[in-house]
């Protein structure tokens, strides 16, 4: 429990709004059920969110002591009153999210704190007990592979230090299946087929470039693919990454002249689709070990899908996607 008392600067403000300042990790639901169930009190008796504070009272805080640090990266999903995960399985080990595009799954920068990915992971395993960043002193539940923040899909959560190591380097030794579906312009001849090419980063555009022969700096990129449907001028592609670069899918199928809707940084938007994001999406995931993985070689062999992918439904809404 930790005591405030008011002074004159802050006399008259309500009980709510210097709570915002005073507390800035503690999320304003979480703060109004605390009033609520009195581990809020002002001079030892109940309070109101709307209360007008007076010089000299005194305020009984029973919350949590990491309430009371500074806004860090580090300390972001406190701000998380109710986390938003769709959540495609979970065990004492690892969590798999299917992550909607438009979210990042890390903080680029300050304002983006309590609104990613990480700390909506993070929040629901604090809430749920299962981490306490105060006992563990060093780890901190992570992430095991990334997704562009306009890319949805299926994204690895490692529970403990033994999971997010077994699981990095499954993914560094290419032992996990993962496949995208993608929705590119026009039809890709042969219908199915292996994009195969050298890629360069420009990490100071944000971007990739593809080309037909080894350049200072590239690197081998590989995705096969098979078309599983046309219309309408478009085509829904299964993807599996043989590499895995940056952008490889958009900058691939974008090089070969078929970008992906949506996608203005490899293409070019078309007027007569409306979306937000480029139609791609990490939407299976099988673990396919060929080395041991210790205490994670019970998931050998298991496959998961996310239930659905809206740009399939939308566009192609007589595809069955295979389980």
């Amino acid at each position: 429990m930790k005591e405030i008392t008011i002074g004159a600067n802050d006399a008259g403000q309500r009980l709510d709004r210097f709570l915002a300042k005073a507390v800035p990790l503690l999320p304003a639901s979480l703060a109004q059920k605390y009033i609520r169930i009195k581990r809020i009190k002002r001079n030892g008796g109940r309070a109101e969110r709307d209360t007008h504070l007076e010089a000299g009272d005194v305020l009984q805080l029973y919350i949590n002591d990491e309430f009371f640090d500074k806004p860090r990266e580090d300390n972001a999903y406190l701000t998380v009153a109710a986390p938003r995960l769709n959540i495609v399985y979970e065990d004492e080990n690892i969590l798999l999210v299917d992550k909607r595009p438009g979210l990042a799954v890390h903080p680029h920068d300050g304002s983006e704190y309590g609104r990613t990915l990480i700390d909506h992971i993070q929040a629901y395993l604090y809430q749920k007990h299962e981490w306490s960043p105060r006992q563990e002193h060093s780890f901190t539940p992570a992430l095991c592979n990334r997704i562009d923040r306009n890319t949805g899909g299926i994204v690895i959560a490692a529970k403990n230090a033994e999971a997010l190591r077994v699981m990095n380097q499954k993914i560094k030794d290419r032992e996990l299946d993962k496949r995208y579906l993608a929705i590119v312009e026009g039809t890709p001849k042969p219908r199915d087929g292996s994009l195969k090419g050298y890629l360069f980063k420009d990490a100071k555009k944000n971007r990739v470039f593809v080309t037909d022969t080894p350049q200072p700096g590239s690197k081998t990129c590989q995705t096969n693919y098979r078309t599983l449907a046309s219309a309408n001028g478009l085509s829904l592609v299964e993807c599996e990454l043989i590499t895995g670069r940056t952008h490889q899918i958009r900058a691939q199928f974008a090089h070969a002249g078929h970008p992906l809707l949506g996608d203005g940084k490899y293409g070019k938007l078309d007027k007569r689709f409306d979306r937000n994001y480029q139609a791609l999406y990490s939407y299976r995931l099988t673990f396919a070990f060929t080395t041991e993985a210790g205490g994670l070689e019970y998931l050998n062999g298991k496959s998961f899908q996310a239930s659905q992918v809206d740009f399939v439904n939308e566009y192609f809404p007589n595809v069955r996607l295979s389980t």
